[in-house]
């Protein structure tokens, strides 16, 4: 790609999946919320790790009831197998219309959180639960180093999977991310929004005490013209291209493939565009 593409914007995404979530870099936990959508949470593991990698945890109405799903696997244990990083109880707020919400979960958080957690009942029937999540947390911590991960995401209804995609423009207006980032995660991949520029996404996870990059993506990838057509540019994959016309109903970049020695992916986009990357699995242990 040329040198005078203008301003690059870098991402380290694998570091919002850190081997050890709760011995995470303080730093990097004061500036990450993880939003909990109502989906059921089939990926246990890297809920953990994102999980315990954030300082403010919220639950988008039913987003509350597959958490403690999740909690009420993990406190069934008899003591002695049960591990403190697989009890993710301590959440911060649930809010939404509340018509998903059940007594019983609603009452385990209360009861776990000694009463802490806040139970915001937003009747606005012109904004999803999502959207009200999403507010919350940028009236509450916004700023460009505050970043959002919503976990769940693309699962179910078609439907309600576009729109998880339509927030990632809807809360990321600034060419600059001033308002911060948001990232989605479903089941299987990681996706966020490139804005029109030059992007440098760096694909591995330094591990300093092992001195070496650590896999935390699989090998494919996509870039989607969502909203409009784009033409882009790309360096890292396996099937690069230069100046390349994407759009719906034309041709779009999907199932391309990181390269093995590549650490970095660089994208060029004239317009914005998504960004999707396929998760490792991780060790059940992990």
């Amino acid at each position: 790609m040329a040198a005078d593409d203008g301003p690059i914007t870098d991402w380290f995404p694998a570091w919002l999946f850190p081997s050890r979530p709760w011995e995470a870099p303080t730093k990097e936990k004061d500036h990450l919320s993880v939003i909990i959508l109502n989906q059921p949470l089939t990926d246990i593991q890297t809920l953990k790790r994102v999980w315990h990698n954030s300082s403010y945890r919220v639950a988008a109405d039913g987003g509350a009831n597959h958490l403690y799903d999740c909690c009420s696997q993990a406190i069934s244990k008899k003591p002695e197998e049960q591990k403190s990083e697989e009890v993710l109880s301590d959440l911060d707020v649930i809010i939404g219309d509340l018509d998903s919400l059940t007594e019983t979960s609603q009452s385990y958080f209360e009861e776990a959180t000694g009463g802490k957690v806040q139970v915001i009942r937003d009747r606005d029937q012109d904004s999803s639960d999502f959207t009200k999540a999403l507010q919350h947390i940028r009236e509450r911590r916004g700023g460009a180093n505050n970043d959002i991960i919503c976990m769940g995401g693309l699962g179910g209804r078609v439907d309600q999977g576009l729109s998880q995609l339509h927030h990632l423009y809807l809360f990321q207006k600034s060419p600059t991310y001033a308002e911060g980032r948001v990232y989605l995660v479903s089941g299987e991949s990681l996706t966020f929004l490139l804005k029109a520029g030059t992007h440098r996404i760096h694909v591995r996870e330094w591990a300093q005490a092992e001195n070496e990059a650590r896999d935390v993506f699989e090998k494919h990838v996509g870039i989607i013209p969502i909203r409009e057509p784009s033409v882009i540019s790309t360096k890292g994959l396996e099937w690069d291209v230069e100046d390349w016309a994407t759009e719906f109903g034309g041709r779009i970049s999907t199932s391309n493939h990181v390269l093995p020695d590549t650490e970095v992916v660089e994208i060029r986009a004239t317009k914005d565009v998504l960004f999707t990357i396929a998760l490792k699995g991780w060790p059940s242990d992990s």
